[in-house]
């Protein structure tokens, strides 16, 4: 489909009279508002989007040492631990790329993981809900949106020197931010890091059940794991204010970390046949390196319109080598090599915004949002004792490029103090090019049109109730790695246990979305909502697992259409607004249930990859003088997944409770004592393939995860 003309945007956002959405713009944008009668700002009573802020003060009240680790005390937000414990975030319970994580508004840079940003350099997190025409609408499950510290209004020197223990981390880490302002000009520099020490061992086993019920395989294997992982995050800021009120900012962020480890799998087999590689030990030298740097320029024309505007390039290094040495059954070498993968990815945007205020309370925005994307891959084996595959050289190279550009028009409308609509149009294209030594070059052209409806309707005579609803039309488009055709494969090669390879003919996923909410808000800080969600997606994408006759290969695909359902309940509030004199306790409590259908799978379990079916949070906080202190208990529900007709998952249930207190001993030194997952709870998964001759094949895995406590000194000058 060809792109619509920008002026065919400006028009269709105009003629419509949309709404006042406030944006979710990084600290340095004007927020159009909703009017507010009495009382402070609170974005999720007046904002037309609904969305969730949580500030700075939050995010640093357990001494979290990253960012996962705030956001699954959010509403509508649950971490997941994969397969070697990797983190997921999601919304409404989807993993695989559904949530979209944006850092400042804008799309994260190659190589950027959450993992690499520390919380002390994040000034508040916004999730939202339903998309917005500003934001990319790659955002089927929703949006989370990290917003940096930027702005300087005052002279700051802050350090936290802080230790974690725990029984399979421990190790020290730091934290310093420094800041200062002039008349026209100010700086700021923001450093952390941490050094943790790994002594692990997990636990797998691996069963098949013959189709008549006979076990005829029983494996258990004990995976221990000993080393070591350092990490180190930099962000300097310049800024300048000019006589006629422009402004132009520089920042950079760059972030490196290196993990070393030494693992030894032993497997052992009671009933069947052993695997090619019962006694495996593997040396794994991990290393990565991320820079992004940008200028904003900021600038109000003759007409009291204001322009936003923004260059930036990115530069990222992924070096990763895992030497093996492994025996057979009968204690002969059986491999005895190494496998080196190498990503060089290079990336610039260029992203703008034109925003005037006209009569009738209309604002009118009018952006774009332009990249290039490049990354050259390598993946280079050998091997002593084994022989590769047939067709299998020992070096693969793989280059991708994609190219992107978006155009947006809104127009938000205070229509009254109880009516605000928001209407956008949002067109998005994708031109993708991936070739590589061992296999012909692919070409992947998609695009987009996406338009926005949203809604808040504060109700009369009823202070305090309001409802919103929201239309959208939201997509999620195959990233690189998904595309690439690389191999990463499997010492003991099986279907739970298969190599994993891209699929450069995958197809975007669309969805049509409505979103609709009713909320309370009786006092300052305290309410109580309930809203309900439905996405229609075509185009689904699955996981396969088939046998190409020397291995399982494990590759994403396109399916026909799937169903998500979402119900949501939300309550937070001071004890002071249902009691007098009520000390300085502030509760929080949410429940999210998730439902999804896949129509080309049969039931009862037939719902979308991994997804949580359901999430509850409840918390307190309190404060007395010198004192302050909370806890916080996160809930996830386990249970049965069949993404496909031949796969099946099935996961525990997870509770996280974590607790801090923090002493206050004069206005410049404080120290934070935090715990969590104080209940000692493992991360357990079992995915199974069922084969119609062979039987049922099932591995579990087993990540034990003891309590945790970090104590930080926190110091200010």
């Amino acid at each position: 489909m060809p792109p619509p003309h920008p002026r065919t945007l400006l028009i269709l956002a105009a003629g419509f009279s949309a709404s006042a959405l406030a944006q979710h713009s990084p600290p340095d944008t004007p927020v159009p508002q909703v009017e507010v009668k009495s009382g402070t700002y609170d974005p999720r009573r007046d904002d037309t989007a609904s969305r969730i802020v949580v500030r700075r003060e939050e995010i640093e009240r357990y001494g979290d040492a990253s960012v996962p680790d705030v956001l699954k005390r959010i509403p509508g937000v649950s971490v997941t631990v994969g397969a070697g414990g990797a983190q997921e975030v999601r919304m409404r319970g989807l993993a695989g790329g559904y949530t979209q994580i944006l850092l400042d508004g804008e799309r994260t840079p190659p190589g950027f993981t959450l993992a690499t940003l520390s919380p002390e350099m994040i000034e508040r997190i916004e999730v939202l809900r339903s998309a917005s025409a500003e934001f990319s609408n790659e955002s089927v499950a929703g949006t989370i949106n990290i917003v940096t510290r930027r702005k300087v209004r005052k002279q700051e020197r802050e350090v936290k020197l802080g230790y974690m223990d725990a029984r399979e981390f421990r190790g020290p880490t730091f934290s310093t931010d420094l800041a200062d302002r002039g008349e026209a000009s100010s700086w700021s520099f923001s450093a952390s890091g941490n050094h943790d020490a790994l002594d692990r061992e997990t636990s797998s086993y691996q069963t098949n059940t013959r189709p008549d019920g006979t076990l005829d395989m029983r494996r258990s294997t004990r995976l221990a794991e000993r080393g070591r992982m350092n990490r180190l995050n930099l962000s300097p800021r310049l800024g300048w204010t000019f006589e006629n009120g422009d402004s132009l900012e520089w920042e950079t962020l760059a972030n490196g970390g290196s993990f070393r480890n030494h693992g030894h799998a032993v497997t052992t087999t009671t009933i069947g046949a052993p695997p090619q590689v019962p006694d495996l030990h593997t040396v794994g030298a991990f290393d990565d390196r991320m820079l992004s740097t940008n200028l904003r320029w900021n600038t109000t024309l003759a007409s009291s319109a204001k322009l936003e505007s923004k260059i930036g390039i990115t530069r990222s290094w992924q070096d990763t080598q895992v030497r093996r040495s492994g025996v057979d059954g009968l204690g002969r070498p059986e491999t005895e090599g190494s496998v080196r993968t190498e990503t060089d990815a290079r990336g610039a945007s260029t992203t703008g915004k034109y925003t005037r205020a006209f009569e009738g309370g209309h604002v009118l925005a009018i952006g774009w949002d332009a990249g290039l994307d490049e990354s050259d891959d390598l993946r280079a084996e050998a091997d002593a004792v084994r022989v590769l595959p047939p067709g299998q050289p020992p070096v693969e190279t793989f280059a991708a490029r994609a190219l992107r550009a978006a155009v947006y028009a809104q127009d938000e409308w205070t229509m009254s103090p109880q009516l605000s609509l928001y209407l956008g149009a949002r067109w998005e294209g994708v031109r993708t090019r991936v070739n590589g030594n061992t296999f012909d070059t692919t070409r992947v052209r998609s695009s987009v049109f996406s338009p926005v409806l949203q809604t808040l309707w504060k109700l009369p005579g009823k202070k305090g109730d309001q409802l919103r609803l929201a239309l959208s039309r939201t997509y999620k488009a195959p990233d690189l790695y998904s595309l690439v055709p690389r191999r990463s494969a499997w010492e003991n090669n099986s279907a739970t246990e298969a190599d994993y390879v891209g699929n450069p003919n995958l197809k975007p996923e669309l969805a049509w979305g409505v979103d609709a909410g009713w909320e309370r808000h009786w006092a300052e800080g305290a309410m109580l909502g309930a809203s309900a969600s439905l996405r229609r997606i075509d185009n689904y994408t699955g996981n396969r697992i088939y046998f190409d006759g020397l291995r399982w290969i494990f590759t994403p695909t396109n399916e026909d259409r799937a169903e998500l359902r979402t119900l949501q309940f939300e309550a937070k509030f001071p004890l002071a607004a249902l009691m007098e004199n009520a000390p300085a306790l502030d509760l929080r409590a949410s429940v999210s249930r998730n439902w999804s259908r896949v129509d080309s799978v049969p039931g009862p379990y037939n719902r979308m990859e991994q997804q949580v079916p359901l999430t509850a949070n409840l918390g307190l906080d309190y404060q007395r003088g010198a004192f302050s202190g909370g806890a916080s208990l996160a809930h996830r529900r386990g249970g049965r997944v069949d993404p496909s007709v031949e796969r099946s998952f099935y996961t525990h249930a997870r509770t996280d409770l974590e607790a801090y207190v923090v002493w206050k001993f004069n206005p410049t030194v404080q120290l934070r004592l935090a715990g969590s997952n104080l209940l000692g709870e493992d991360n357990f998964f079992e995915p199974s393939y069922i084969d119609p001759v062979g039987g049922i094949e099932r591995r579990g895995w087993n990540y034990p995860e003891s309590p945790k406590l970090v104590v930080t000194l926190e110091m200010r000058f």
